[in-house]
């Protein structure tokens, strides 16, 4: 049996760099993702993207989201999608820190593609999710 294929960061929110570049640190092939901490006051270069979108989380503080000069503002747990010729610049004018995700992709999602077993003793090929029933939450296989 081949080696599993896992990689495993840790977020460093509390770093003096403005920039975690989480898919350099996992080794990701299709997704861009970096832990961005930005100090009150401290802005990103307006950009847009030639292929991929980006999503933006917000885990802390407030995301002033400037998207063709237009501000919109997002508090923790909100997330926003930009597309990706869109003009976009991420700001903090808030007076505490703000860290967020920024999660970029391009190109069509693959929906359904996975396959699922009932057990880690299960031999086969594996089902779609869906014809697989969820496992008690009692206990971890």
């Amino acid at each position: 049996m081949a080696e599993p294929d896992i990689a495993i960061a840790k977020l460093q929110r509390d770093t003096a760099e403005r920039f975690q570049h989480l898919r350099r640190e996992l080794g990701a092939n299709s997704l861009g993702i970096n832990l961005i901490v930005l100090q009150p006051g401290q802005r990103s270069r307006i950009h847009a993207h030639e292929h991929q979108e980006e999503e933006y989380l917000v885990l802390e503080g407030e995301l002033t989201l400037v998207v063709e000069g237009v501000e919109h503002t997002l508090g923790a747990d909100e997330i926003a999608r930009v597309g990706a010729a869109t003009r976009r610049q991420i700001a903090n004018k808030g007076r505490a820190r703000l860290v967020l995700l920024a999660l970029g992709a391009a190109g069509q999602h693959e929906s359904r593609d996975a396959i699922a077993w009932t057990s880690w003793h299960e031999d086969g090929p594996g089902r779609p999710p869906q014809e697989v029933p969820l496992p008690d939450d009692d206990a971890v296989a």
